[in-house]
C-alpha cells in the first residue's frame, strides 16, 4: 500500500534544478565527486550531508530493507562496520523512483550515484530533509548477509530534551548532539535499522496504514494510555510513527486504539516524511494486544442543571454516508446523555463540497436531528446563520459553520431577528440585565481577524425550569493550524505563524463577553467550540483576559486534559469556558473518537452541566 509520502516525491531524478527545488530535491552541481567515501562519510555530523551534490561510488554496505510500491521505491543500505563517530548514521536510502530495485534484504552490495537531499513536502515546508543517494546504479557482490543490529528505541536511549534552541532558526548545520536531543538521536540514526519493544501505542491506526508508538512508556501519559501534550516544552520525544514495508497481503497493518501495545518486537530502517515526520518502516512488525479503554459516556444532567455540549461533526453534509449520522446520533443519544444545548462545528451546506453558491445548511441540520431522534433522542431544534458563499475557509464549497441544537422541551431559544452574515451582534442592557441585539447573531464578522475563518454564533437560551434565566452560548470555530512548523521542523523552536489570527479571533470574543458582563456583571455565559488551539496558548490568554472567562480544562486532573490526538500526542484544541457567576458547573471530556481507529470524528465532545 502506497505510504502518503511516497505520493508525494518527485517522479523522476535529473530534471532541471529549478524542477529539482519545487520537489524539495536539493542538489549541488553534478561534476564534483568523492570516492572511496563510506556512508557515515555521506551522512556527516550534522543535518546535511557534506558529499550533497557530489558523484560517490563504490559505496559499501548491506541491504536491509525494499520498498517495492509507491513512486518513491528504493532500499536502504547500511555498513556493517560502523565508525566511532555516534552523530554519524552508518545507513542511507537509496532512490529508484518508480522502478523496483532489484536486490533483496541481505544482499551485500557496492552503490554508484548522487548524494542528495530531499526535503519531504518541499523546502518551503520547513521540514527536515532526508540523505539520499540518486541516479543510483549498484553491484551485488554477495548475498544472505547477516544484517546489523537494531539500535533499541527506549527511555534510556532517547533524551529528555527534545531540540536545541536556535532561536527560531534552522538547525542545520549544527552538530548532532545524539545524547543530548531526542531530534538529534533520531537524525544520527536515519536510515539505520531501529527497534521498539512491548511499545505502547498512543495515536490510533489511520486510513494510511500507520500508528505512533512511544519508546518512553512512563513519560507523560494521559489516564487512558496516551501521549500528554500539556507544553511547548515537551514535545514527547519517544514518540515515533510505525508505517510497514510488509506487503498488506501478507501481514496486515495492525489495527489499534490509544492503550493498545504494539507487542514484541517491531523494526525496520528509521525514515522520515511530512506527516509525521520520524517513521519507523517495518520490515517486522509486533501484534496489537491488550484491550483500549472502552469509549466513555456521561452522567445525566439533573432537572435543575443545563448541559450544554460542544461537538466538531468534521465536514458533515447531506453528501456524508448515513451511518456517520447515526453514529454522531447514537453518541449525542447515549453517550453524552442528550445534551440540552449543543454547539457544533464543521456543519456543511446543503450540497457539501460542492462549490455551486450554495450556503444553506437546513438539510444538513435536519439529516441529524432526524438520526438522532431515530435513535431515541430529543426532537431538538436547529438555530444557525448561513456564511457569504466561500468566505469561512474549511473544504472549499462546503462553506462550514457552527450552529446549535437545542432540545426545546427542556430549554427555550429567545428569536431575536436581526442576525445575519455580515451585521455584528452586539451586547444590550435590559433592565439591569443583559441581552442581545440579534439571537442567534454573529460576533464581529467583518472583523479581518475572521478572514477565510468561521465566525462565533452567540444564542440567548432559557432553563424551562427556571423561565427567568438567561444564558448565552458562543459556540466558535477558530482558524485552524495550517502553515506552522512542525514540531520536528529543522527551525527550533517551530514558528505557530496561525496563531497570530487565532490571538485576534479571542481578543475579540473576549471583548464580547466583556461587553455582556458590562451590562450585567451576574451574566452566565458559556465560550464552546473547537478553538484549535492549547490551553497554555497565547490564544487562551487573550480569551481568559481580565477573568472574564474560565477555561474547565484546567479544572480537570491533569491526566485527563485532552481531547484530540495528532501524531501521537494527546492534546486539547476544543474548550468550554464560563463567566465568573457561573461557580457551580460540572464538566467532562467524553472520550469516544479521538484515541480510536474506527471513529465518528477526530474530536472528542465535551459537556457541561451548570445551575443557572
Amino acid at each position: 500500500m502506497p505510504s502518503r509520502r511516497s505520493l508525494r516525491r518527485p517522479a523522476a531524478i535529473g530534471a532541471v534544478a529549478c524542477a529539482a527545488l519545487a520537489t524539495g530535491l536539493l542538489t549541488s552541481p553534478q561534476s564534483a565527486s568523492a570516492a572511496g567515501a563510506r556512508i557515515h562519510d555521506i551522512q556527516g555530523s550534522t543535518r546535511i550531508s557534506p558529499l550533497a551534490g557530489k558523484q560517490v561510488s563504490g559505496v559499501p554496505g548491506t541491504v536491509t530493507a525494499v520498498r517495492t510500491f509507491g513512486s518513491a521505491r528504493g532500499f536502504w543500505v547500511q555498513d556493517p562496520h560502523p565508525d566511532d563517530d555516534r552523530a554519524t548514521s552508518e545507513a542511507v536510502f537509496v532512490y529508484t523512483g518508480k522502478e523496483s530495485p532489484k536486490v533483496a534484504v541481505g544482499d551485500a552490495v557496492t552503490v554508484d550515484g548522487t548524494v542528495s537531499e530531499y526535503y519531504p513536502g518541499g523546502k518551503d515546508a520547513g521540514l527536515q530533509s532526508v540523505t539520499e543517494i540518486t541516479d543510483a546504479t549498484w553491484k551485488v557482490t554477495a548475498s544472505g548477509a547477516e544484517l546489523p543490529a537494531t539500535f533499541k528505541l527506549n527511555a534510556a536511549s532517547i533524551p529528555a530534551r527534545y531540540a536545541p534552541d536556535a532561536g527560531g532558526k534552522s538547525i542545520e548545520s549544527r552538530a548532532l548532539r545524539p545524547s543530548s536531543y531526542a531530534l538529534d538521536r533520531y537524525e544520527s540514526l536515519e536510515g539505520m535499522r531501529v527497534s521498539v519493544s512491548d511499545a505502547p501505542v498512543v495515536g490510533p491506526t489511520n486510513t494510511h496504514h500507520e500508528l505512533w508508538v512511544t519508546a518512553e512508556p512512563k513519560h507523560q501519559r494521559t489516564a487512558r494510555g496516551g501521549a500528554l501534550y500539556s507544553s511547548y516544552g515537551d514535545p514527547n520525544g519517544g514518540r515515533v510513527k510505525v508505517a510497514s514495508l510488509i506487503p498488506l497481503a501478507q501481514q496486515p497493518f495492525p489495527v489499534a486504539d490509544v492503550g493498545d501495545k504494539l507487542t514484541g518486537t517491531t523494526s525496520g530502517p528509521l525514515d522520515y516524511d511530512n506527516f509525521g515526520g520520524y517513521t519507523l518502516q517495518a520490515t517486522e512488525l509486533g501484534k496489537a494486544a491488550g484491550k483500549s479503554p472502552d469509549p466513555e459516556s456521561t452522567r445525566k444532567q439533573a432537572d435543575n442543571e443545563l448541559s450544554v455540549a460542544t461537538y466538531n461533526v468534521e465536514n458533515l453534509s447531506p453528501t456524508t454516508p448515513q451511518a456517520k449520522f447515526d453514529r454522531l446520533a447514537k453518541a449525542l443519544v447515549h453517550h453524552l446523555a442528550a445534551p440540552d444545548v449543543v454547539a457544533l462545528e464543521e456543519v456543511q451546506d446543503d450540497n457539501g463540497a460542492t462549490d455551486d453558491g450554495t450556503v444553506t445548511a437546513g438539510k444538513t441540520l435536519k439529516k441529524l436531528t432526524e438520526a438522532i431522534k431515530a435513535a431515541g433522542g430529543p426532537a431538538y431544534e436547529a438555530r444557525q446563520i448561513d456564511p457569504a458563499n466561500d468566505k469561512d475557509g474549511g473544504e472549499p464549497g462546503g462553506n462550514i459553520r457552527v450552529a446549535f441544537l437545542f432540545n426545546p422541551d427542556r430549554v427555550a431559544f429567545k428569536d431575536i431577528a436581526g442576525g445575519d452574515a455580515t451585521t455584528p451582534v452586539k451586547a444590550v442592557g435590559d433592565h439591569g440585565r443583559a441581552t442581545l441585539s440579534a439571537s442567534p447573531g454573529r460576533i464581529a464578522p467583518t472583523d479581518p481577524a475572521w478572514k477565510e475563518s468561521r465566525k462565533p454564533l452567540v444564542g440567548q437560551f432559557a432553563l424551562r425550569s427556571r423561565p427567568d434565566s438567561r444564558v448565552f452560548v458562543i459556540a466558535n470555530h477558530f482558524n485552524s493550524k495550517g502553515g506552522d512548523q512542525a514540531l520536528d521542523s529543522r527551525f527550533q523552536p517551530p514558528a505557530r505563524s496561525s496563531e497570530t489570527q487565532r490571538t485576534g479571533q479571542a481578543k475579540l470574543v473576549n471583548a464580547f463577553v466583556k461587553d455582556l458582563l458590562a451590562k450585567d456583571p451576574k451574566a452566565d455565559v458559556v465560550v464552546a467550540g473547537d478553538l484549535n488551539d492549547y490551553q497554555f496558548s497565547p490564544a487562551l490568554k487573550a480569551l481568559t483576559d481580565g477573568g472574564a472567562l474560565t477555561d474547565l480544562v484546567g479544572r480537570l486532573p491533569r491526566a485527563e486534559r485532552y481531547g484530540y490526538v495528532y501524531s501521537g500526542n494527546s492534546q486539547v484544541l476544543d474548550h468550554m469556558l464560563t463567566s465568573r457567576h457561573l461557580t457551580r458547573t460540572d464538566y467532562d471530556i467524553v472520550h469516544i473518537n479521538a484515541e480510536y481507529a474506527d471513529q465518528a470524528s477526530d474530536h472528542d465532545p465535551q459537556v457541561l452541566r451548570i445551575r443557572p
